[in-house]
Parts: C-alpha cells; sequence; structure tokens
C-alpha cells in the first residue's frame, strides 16, 4: 500500500502532461451513474476515453471547450425504427442532433433473418411506395447490421430478432400455431441471430401476424435467446383494456424463458385505462422483487403511431396486405370487420376507440401522391370530405394507397408520462426513424418523437418542469439501458469505455418537432462523438459516419 499512492501520484502526472487525440474541457461531466455532475475535463484517444481528470497540462489534437455545459455519455435509443432511414441516408441527423450514438432495432420485426418471399415482400412494398428505395443484398440480420457499418453510420447499431420475422420465415402470414418442425426451425433462427450478435427476441404482439404467436411459441423462442445472456422486449398484446394480462404474460415469458423482459413504450392507452398505472407499476415491482428482472422504456408525447392496421381486426388483416384490401373490398367481410371496429372488445387492440375521437387521430404518411394532400389532417376531416363513417374512410385509404397508412393516435394521459418518467427501471426509446429536414423525408409527416423524444426529456420534463433531476435523466438515457442489454463498456464515462461522448447545454436543449410541423431538428447539442470521432461539431454535422455494431452477449 505504501508504494500504491506515489504510483499514482505518478500515473495522474503523467497523464496531465500526456497527449490525447481529443480533450473536452472544463464541462460538468455527468458519468452516467446517476451521480451529481463535476466539472472535469475528459481525454480520449482512438476510439476510447483514456482518462478523466485534471488535464490542465495536457494538450490535444481537437480540444472542446465545454465550460458552461454537460458531457454526459451517449444516449441509448431502446426502440428504434431507422432500420431503413440509415440504408437512405447514414448521417442520422434527427438522433444524432439530440445525443443519441446507439439505435436499437427490433420491436418485432427486424432486418433479417430474411427468405426470398420476404425479400419479394419488402421489394413489392417499395413498388408501393417508391419514396423508399434500397438494395436487399442481405440475408441474415448479422448480415444487415454488418452492411451498415459498411455503407457508413453515424451512430452505432444493435439490434434484437423479432419473434414477427421468424414468424414470417416459417409460417407466413396464417393464423395458425406453427408445427413441431417450423417452431425448431425458429429456435435455430433464434440460436443463429444470437451468435451474430442480436440481444434478443423483440415482439409486437398488437399486430398481425405477430399477435397469431401463443405465449408457448415465443417461451420456446425466449429460451434460446436466454442461453445466449440475451432480453426478450415485447410491444405487448395489449396497452389498454387487456392490460393487465399483458403485463402477466410478459413476465410469465421471462420466467418462464429464463431471461429478463423490458415492455416496449409502457403506456395506459386509452382514457378509461389511465387509472390501471398503479396496478401496473406494481405488477412490475412484485415481479422484481420474486427475482424476474422487469424493465420499461417510454416515449414522451401524448400520441402514439402506427398505422390504420391498428384500427381494424386482425383476422382481416390475415395474409398480408393484398388478402387485407382484398378482403376490405368483399361487402359481406366489409360490414362484418366495420361492425367490430365500432364496438369495444377486448378480443383486440382498438386505437381508434382508444383515442376517443376519430379527430384524436392523425394521418401521417401516404405511398401514393394522390393521398400526400390528406397528410396532417386528421381521420375525421378526411371522413368529411370522402362523406363516409370514419372506419369506412379508413378502409377507403388503406385500399387506395396499398399501405397501413402511416397514423398518429392520441390516447396517454400526461399525468401519467409524468410518473413514468420517474420509475428507476425507466429509459427511453423513440419508436420512430432517424429522418432528415430534406430530400425524401420531407415526402410525408413524422411523429414529432423522431426529431425531439430525448431532448423534450431533457428541455420539458428535466429542466423546466423538474420531473426528474439531469443527473437522473442522463442515467436513464445510458448506462440504465446499457446494463439492461448487457452491453459492455458502453453507457457510461470512464477509463477503458468506448468514447461515445455527448456535449449539450442543459439550458438551452430543446424540441421544435410538433405535430402539425414535425420536420424540425432539436436544438442545444453541441458536440456528438461515436467511438472518439466527433460527428456533430457546434451543432452541424462533421460528415463522419464511425458508427458500429454492438453485439450481445452472445
Amino acid at each position: 500500500m505504501k508504494y500504491f499512492l506515489p504510483l499514482l501520484m505518478l500515473l495522474l502526472l503523467a497523464c496531465q502532461h500526456q497527449k490525447f487525440e481529443v480533450i473536452i474541457r472544463g464541462g460538468t461531466v455527468y458519468d452516467g451513474t446517476g451521480k451529481p455532475g463535476v466539472i472535469t475535463d475528459v481525454g480520449i484517444n482512438a476510439d476510447t476515453i483514456a482518462f478523466i481528470g485534471d488535464l490542465k497540462s495536457a494538450s490535444g489534437k481537437t480540444e472542446i471547450d465545454a465550460t458552461g455545459k454537460a458531457v454526459a455519455p451517449g444516449f441509448i435509443n431502446m426502440l428504434s425504427w431507422a432500420t431503413e432511414s440509415l440504408l437512405v441516408d447514414g448521417a442520422s441527423q434527427a438522433d444524432i442532433r439530440q445525443g443519441v450514438t446507439l439505435e436499437v432495432f427490433g420491436e418485432g420485426w427486424s432486418m433479417g433473418p430474411l427468405n426470398e418471399a420476404m425479400k419479394a415482400d419488402m421489394l413489392a412494398e417499395m413498388q408501393r411506395n417508391p419514396d423508399w428505395k434500397y438494395d436487399i443484398s442481405w440475408t441474415t440480420l448479422g448480415e444487415y447490421l454488418e452492411l451498415l457499418e459498411r455503407k457508413g453510420v453515424a451512430p452505432n447499431v444493435a439490434s434484437f430478432v423479432g419473434a414477427t420475422t421468424l414468424r414470417i420465415h416459417e409460417v407466413g402470414y396464417a393464423n395458425r400455431l406453427p408445427s413441431a418442425e417450423e417452431l425448431q426451425r425458429m429456435k435455430a433462427l433464434v440460436q443463429q441471430a444470437m451468435e451474430e450478435g442480436a440481444l434478443g427476441v423483440g415482439s409486437s404482439l398488437i399486430y398481425a401476424p405477430a399477435n397469431y404467436s401463443s405465449t408457448e411459441e415465443l417461451i420456446e423462442l425466449c429460451k434460446v435467446a436466454g442461453t445466449y445472456g440475451g432480453m426478450y422486449i415485447t410491444h405487448m398484446r395489449s396497452e389498454g383494456n387487456n392490460i393487465f394480462s399483458a403485463v402477466n404474460e410478459t413476465i410469465r415469458i421471462a420466467r418462464e424463458g429464463n431471461l429478463p423482459a423490458e415492455i416496449y413504450h409502457l403506456k395506459m392507452a386509452g382514457e378509461s385505462n389511465w387509472w390501471k398505472l398503479d396496478s401496473v407499476i406494481a405488477m412490475i415491482e412484485h415481479a422484481n422483487r420474486a427475482g424476474v428482472k422487469i424493465t420499461t422504456d417510454m416515449y414522451t408525447y401524448p400520441a402514439g403511431a402506427t398505422g390504420l392496421d391498428a384500427s381494424m381486426p386482425p383476422w382481416v388483416q390475415e395474409g398480408g396486405i393484398k388478402q387485407w384490401i382484398k378482403r376490405l373490398q368483399d361487402p359481406k367481410i366489409r360490414k362484418q370487420a366495420l361492425d367490430e371496429m365500432r364496438k369495444p372488445s377486448d378480443k383486440w387492440e382498438n386505437l381508434l376507440l382508444m383515442a376517443g375521437s376519430p379527430d384524436r387521430v392523425l394521418l401521417l404518411s401516404f405511398a401514393n401522391d394522390s393521398l400526400k394532400r390528406f397528410t396532417g389532417k386528421t381521420l375525421a376531416e378526411v371522413a368529411a370530405i370522402y362523406g363516409k363513417s370514419p372506419e369506412e374512410t379508413a378502409m377507403d385509404l388503406v385500399i387506395a394507397d396499398s399501405t397501413r397508412v402511416g397514423t398518429a393516435y392520441f390516447m396517454m394521459s400526461e399525468e401519467n408520462i409524468k410518473r413514468q418518467l420517474a420509475l428507476p427501471y425507466m429509459s427511453f426509446g423513440s419508436d420512430a426513424e432517424s429522418p432528415a429536414t430534406e430530400g425524401i423525408f420531407l415526402k410525408s409527416n413524422t411523429h414529432p418523437r423522431a426529431y425531439g423524444n430525448f431532448s423534450r426529456l431533457l428541455g420539458k420534463y428535466v429542466r423546466d418542469e423538474k420531473v426528474i433531476s439531469l443527473e437522473e435523466a442522463i442515467h436513464k438515457l445510458t448506462l440504465l439501458p446499457a446494463t439492461n442489454l448487457n452491453l459492455k463498456q458502453r453507457g457510461m464515462l470512464a477509463a477503458g469505455y468506448f468514447a461515445d461522448v455527448v456535449v449539450f447545454d442543459p439550458n438551452t436543449i430543446q424540441d421544435h418537432a410538433t405535430f402539425e410541423k414535425p420536420h424540425q431538428y432539436s436544438t442545444g447539442m453541441l458536440h456528438v462523438l461515436v467511438n472518439g470521432t466527433q460527428v456533430l461539431k457546434d451543432g452541424e454535422p462533421t460528415g463522419a459516419r464511425p458508427g458500429r455494431v454492438v453485439r450481445g452477449k452472445g
């Protein structure tokens, strides 16, 4: 021990006089653990944080003055749909300008594994929606992620393997259980994905064909992921009328699959369900006390975004978009579906009813140019133009557009949002692509969370409304999700960790995107480094693409 302190002093002195590739000076450093910030310096060499402490005598090839600013680990987007937007534009500006350095994919659908029929479906979707075009040069999930890295993207990328994707791969769009042989092949695909670096299994059980999956089917898939240290992450079967049974199903899958689970975008959807938050929290906390790890994530808005498919019964959608449209054009089937759309049911999640009114249903995106004039209008407004009921209008729009039609539903309570923010196991995901304020992205509207989810947390809920502290918010954006995902050397500012670092002004960070005008960047994020390379400098992109594949424990 008598030699330890002198050696430590020599090491500190050596670091103070060392040359670094990057030095971030004088910022208030929040290390991601939830501790209050400390004014100090950060030294970076190559892709790694080399030293945190007094570096006044050291020099850096690049020096960033962070005086009066917050310095934190890069933010983790626990639910990203930048799967296609990164293929089109690797700059990822909407998220980079909010400090996101890791995009996590896989809400039910993942970009692999694919078979030839699935590739054909994706090409057909591109023909229906020509705004999005890219070559499908991969088959497995690992190949897709490596393609992004080779192509060059600004953020790091990671993914769950989608239970929906596995089901389509083996069963197609049929509403039936997989055979024993099909289930074995699905489990083998989970094994392959985990060995390629998938983070676990993701599901989206509100949608067809995902909701054709049984609990037992999901448990079998999760058992494979669990042996590789993976997680189960889910858009539950219900977020409203049947939320209690959905939470119980999630807990059962985690327990019997022998792995932790996370609930995507926790919410109590529909005003009649807002009161259920206390009970859901109690269920999650009881599971955690019993040794079944359950965590959650959320976005910071009172409206969700999906499609008009979430307003129609799942059976009418069986077989994919062509069969769905064919059924909607059959008068007898159409009448049956309309009747079910208008009646409350515990058998499926009807977001049109949960919104409470068609004027709380906002149309965001169309593939058909002739329908783009309805972008930004409510379903009630378009129904008035058509002279039909909102339900019939929704059907007609799907038929005319040959897509699910991007839609936002206003369903959540602001009070619940604030309460959820403070949950100790809550992290954050945008549930959106990462667009730009130019090019093809302007052909459709998007949910403002694509541009503002993380800056809204730091501006509105931390600075302005003081719902949680800045250090707590940073913990929920960084080390908490990194720990839940079993990631090594990510999510914290510490020597030896990868240098994913953000510098922002906590006094000015602000979201600007609105539902009426969503294509507006957040401001206040000044500098972003990904693997030690600066991708945002003084609030503007550098053009660098240092993003890497971040692989799971398997």
